[in-house]
């Protein structure tokens, strides 16, 4: 009958952010790393998206001068497939990136927060540096202490 008393070290309250609850509830903290990713996701596709399906809709409609089609409305869904198909491809492209960055600035802050029983804003920017030089690895020393530094100064 006696609940249980409340996490005294940083790796039990770390620990806790992953366990549900009696109810079989996930934590506030970690809905909302899933609600930021989801939602990074949404906006990563819409960067990527829209201005992909304007581009392709207008070069379809550059190319296919010569091209006969049954009539107007065939010639205009012809553009919009061209552009949905572009608009699916590069939105993919930029959704999951943005949504892996989210993710991976959101758990590290969130883990900090958690695992110091506080919130500052050194949480923040340690999260920003670890992000950006995890996502500039790929660019050698140069890229990953750039990404560290960039990061930083805007998490």
């Amino acid at each position: 009958g006696r609940p249980a008393p409340p996490p005294q070290t940083g790796w039990e309250r770390l620990r806790e952010l992953w366990q549900r609850d009696e109810r079989q509830r996930y934590p506030e903290e970690t809905l909302n790393i899933i609600k930021s990713a989801f939602t990074g996701g949404l906006v990563g596709w819409m960067y990527g998206g829209l201005p992909a399906f304007y581009q392709a809709r207008k070069a379809f409609i550059e190319r296919s001068h010569g091209e006969l089609f049954q009539n107007r409305a065939d010639a205009v869904q012809s553009a919009h497939r061209a552009g949905l198909r572009s608009f699916l491809r590069y939105g993919w492209r930029w959704s999951w990136r943005v949504a892996a960055f989210v993710t991976i600035f959101n758990t590290v802050s969130t883990g900090l927060s958690v695992y110091r029983n506080k919130s500052t804003i050194s949480n923040f920017a340690s999260a920003g540096a670890f992000t950006g030089a995890l996502f500039r690895m790929h660019l050698g020393l140069q890229g990953l202490t750039g990404g560290l530094m960039f990061g930083a100064a805007f998490g």
